[in-house]
């Protein structure tokens, strides 16, 4: 799989992306990927955000993971969630340019998770990945269900986000997404990243 790698005009300067292209498109779809919290060491390289984006472009579409605001080359600072789904929205439009006419899968991490959360329903996102949602430390209130497809996958060993917390948000959700829960997983899914794969792709394959 080829990469690009570059710099795009965002709100606040310059945004670092990188696109993880597949080596056969089906000209369908195309990812967004948002990776975990700036302030705490998240980047666009985090493991598990780059095992998302891979996976997904090995399903054929192109994927598009960049740095939200302060992260790497990206310029600005962390904005409390705001600034960042700017972020996301000029990665978006961004990405529609590159691949015009095409179904947007919108992907995230812990912090990520909530910030592809919160625009999926307003992008008209045709697939919502949420990986360890952290619905016990962000406001979730502005959330909107998405008007389509929407996987949830968990660690039942996760430090970070409280597991019970997420498993009783999705039981509350109407309808329910699709919830994956990863026995033993903690919350940067250390030795389990081949087991992530293998889940992500059974559980989307289904819906290309």
């Amino acid at each position: 799989m080829n990469k690009s790698h570059s710099l795009i005009a965002g709100d606040a300067g310059q945004l670092e992306v990188t696109w993880d292209l597949p080596e056969q498109d089906s000209e369908q779809y195309l990812a967004v990927c948002c990776h975990p919290h700036p302030v705490h060491g998240g980047a666009m390289t985090n493991k598990v955000i780059y095992t998302i984006s891979r996976t997904l472009a090995a399903l054929g579409m192109p994927s598009l993971r960049f740095n939200f605001r302060g992260v790497g080359h990206s310029e600005g600072a962390y904005d409390e969630g705001r600034g960042e789904q700017q972020d996301l929205l000029k990665a978006i439009e961004y990405a529609n340019n590159e691949y015009p006419n095409r179904k947007l899968w919108l992907a995230g991490f812990s912090f990520g998770s909530w910030i592809a959360a919160l625009q999926a329903h307003k992008q008209n996102c045709a697939q919502l990945i949420s990986i360890a949602p952290p619905v016990n430390r962000f406001s979730f209130d502005d959330f909107v269900h998405p008007n389509c497809p929407w996987l949830v996958v968990m660690g039942d060993a996760d430090e970070v986000v409280e597991p019970q917390a997420v498993f009783d948000w999705v039981d509350e959700l109407e309808p329910q997404p699709e919830l994956i829960k990863m026995s033993a997983a903690g919350h940067f899914f250390h030795s389990r990243l081949v087991d992530l794969r293998e889940e992500l792709e059974a559980a989307l394959r289904k819906n290309l």
